[in-house]
């Protein structure tokens, strides 16, 4: 016997159609409906409200085989598939994450692809990876972050035993699994929340109708999704999850919508003896997001922060365009290094009013900030998609490694970003609707076109070349110039593991040096130093010592105080190392 229930206080009526026989649910007075029934693991099932026919899927369906619009299908993951019995998480500090996108990452686009690819990571030595969201949306392909169905695992990628067999898979060797959910929005195809009741408020954001957090009957609303990030760390075995542009969570209520995820979540990790950990991506720079509960804040773990790859990016390419405005000078980068943001209550061109607020360096350590060179969204939202290395050097692209990854901070790379890759990752959508299609595709040519771009070089999202160009290239890996910046992350990873002074999350034990007209940037940690060349031509800077890694071989002066680098490298030094990394 199989309970069915649904949350639907809207409709006068509501019916379980299973297996093409329709039922009567009873209702309780808190808008609960609910019967009994026989079924099969895998029975159909869907609800119709009031008199209308149309079979709509459960707002919890486990499984949509037949996409977001047909009914759902029961499922249960199989406990008895999981060898990971062993695996007792790992905690954020000190580690290192690697965003991907499952469709992309390997031509076939499926979990089980992905796994096979896992030993690449392992060897690139990063502890965490990091999936772009995976939950039901219409069309085939898409970024995912248009999810209306949040309990469901998108059926092409393999559905959720392909995501379960890829987390055991993960844990096997040493891996966290973080994934990445949207609880800001609905997608525009396939959400019918609004018909079983008051899911959706008044307003909106960026990407659609806001959600009914705060107002008149949201305690169901705020229990649909906390109880969705709760059911991907119990039955997924998830270690984490990133936040998905929580700035455009609208809840004005005493306890905010993710300081009550982080209660729920803190007790369920208890019981569940593991970390879980919870990053949000927050356009605020406000630190009270990764506060502690008790010293006022949200208590999150983790958040992403913009500030530092702008500074890194804009001092490295000379970009300056939109928000890359108030960044580029090495003081600009020095700054938002030591200080973790450099919008802290400064006035922000790019918004045109004063944005931010400091971060307590003294109690919030750097770890608990999501660093990178690039992001899904830093390549993805260019008109044309194209990767740094599209447009930098080599040498350019180890040097933003090295800021990095020889920073206080916790690093992600982008999939590929580690070879760089060729390919672009571009914005693209399946949408099977085409008035939806349309209307994608012709914003995406009008947002760019306001920018200067001629709107014939914009890719049409809902071409399938867009997707396929978006792929990663395998073979590339052991080619040239790619094989040559591979191994240089591997390094630096490496280092970071060797040793503890650039995994000290403490910004006070950290200090950054410049020269503005020189180009040169060195990060002081500990006994190490990162000297940084960010000019075409050979510098020499203050700091000497044995070189432990470098781009492009540097030279001493005879009293060993000083250091010259070549254009467009680094190297880290250190004193007293018995032998120099090759």
């Amino acid at each position: 016997m199989h309970r069915f229930q649904v949350w639907a206080p809207t409709p006068e009526k509501v019916r379980l159609h299973l297996d093409g026989d329709v039922h009567d649910m009873e209702r309780r007075s808190d808008g609960w409906w609910f019967t009994e029934k026989e079924a099969q693991p895998d029975s159909r099932y869907g609800f119709l409200l009031d008199e209308d026919d149309t079979v709509i899927p459960d707002p919890r369906s486990p499984r949509q085989p037949d996409g977001v619009h047909a009914p759902s299908q029961l499922h249960s993951v199989d406990e008895s598939k999981w060898t990971d019995s062993t695996w007792t998480g790992r905690q954020l500090p000190g580690g290192a994450l690697y965003e991907l996108h499952i469709g992309t990452f390997t031509p076939e686009g499926t979990f089980d692809a992905a796994i096979a690819k896992l030993d690449h990571l392992v060897d690139l030595g990063v502890t965490f990876v990091e999936v772009m969201p995976v939950n039901g949306f219409n069309g085939t392909h898409n970024w995912g972050y248009d999810g209306v169905l949040w309990y469901t695992v998108h059926e092409p990628y393999g559905g959720p035993e392909g995501l379960q067999r890829f987390v055991d898979a993960c844990h096997r060797r040493g891996l966290g699994v973080v994934l990445d959910v949207v609880y800001n929005h609905f997608g525009p195809s396939g959400n019918y929340l609004d018909r079983f009741g008051p899911y959706l408020a008044q307003g909106s954001n960026s990407w659609g109708q806001a959600i009914n957090y705060a107002e008149a009957d949201s305690g169901p609303v705020r229990r649909y999704a906390i109880e969705n990030a709760l059911r991907w760390f119990s039955e997924f075995h998830i270690d984490g999850l990133r936040l998905d542009a929580v700035h455009a969570i609208v809840d004005h209520t005493a306890v905010h919508l993710l300081e009550e995820l982080v209660m729920d979540t803190r007790r369920l990790s208890a019981h569940l003896g593991r970390p879980l950990t919870l990053i949000a991506e927050s356009d605020l720079n406000d630190p009270s997001l990764i506060t502690a509960r008790s010293g006022g804040g949200y208590g999150l773990d983790a958040q992403w922060d913009d500030d530092i790859h702008h500074a890194i990016h804009a001092a490295v390419s000379g970009e300056r365009q939109g928000y890359y405005g108030d960044f580029g000078s090495l003081q600009t980068l020095a700054t938002t290094l030591r200080h973790g943001f450099f919008h802290a209550g400064t006035y922000s061109s790019f918004r045109g009013r004063t944005h931010g607020r400091p971060i307590d360096t003294r109690r919030i350590p750097a770890s608990s900030f999501v660093t990178y060179t690039t992001t899904h969204d830093q390549i993805g939202n260019r008109a044309i998609g194209d990767r740094p290395g599209f447009y930098l050097e080599p040498g350019q692209l180890a040097v933003k490694a090295a800021l990095v990854l020889a920073s206080p901070y916790t690093p992600m790379l982008f999939m590929g970003e580690e070879w760089g890759a060729s390919t672009p990752f571009q914005f693209f959508t399946s949408h099977p609707e085409p008035e939806l299609g349309k209307a994608t595709a012709e914003g995406r040519k009008a947002e760019f076109a306001e920018h200067g771009w001629d709107s014939a070089d914009i890719p049409d999202p809902q071409d399938p070349q867009t997707f396929q160009r978006s792929t990663l290239d395998w073979s590339e890996l052991g080619t040239g110039e790619h094989a040559q910046l591979l191994r240089i992350y591997r390094d630096l990873l490496s280092l970071r593991r060797e040793h503890p002074e650039l995994t000290d999350p403490w910004l006070e034990n950290f200090s950054v040096d410049y020269d503005e007209d020189e180009r040169w940037i060195v990060l002081h940690r500990g006994s190490l130093r990162l000297a940084c060349n960010l000019a075409p031509h050979e510098v020499t800077v203050p700091v000497g010592g044995t070189p432990l890694l470098s781009w492009s071989p540097p030279t001493s002066d005879e009293t060993g105080s000083a250091t010259t680098i070549p254009g467009y490298s680094f190297t880290i030094l250190a004193a007293d190392v018995p032998a120099a990394r090759k």
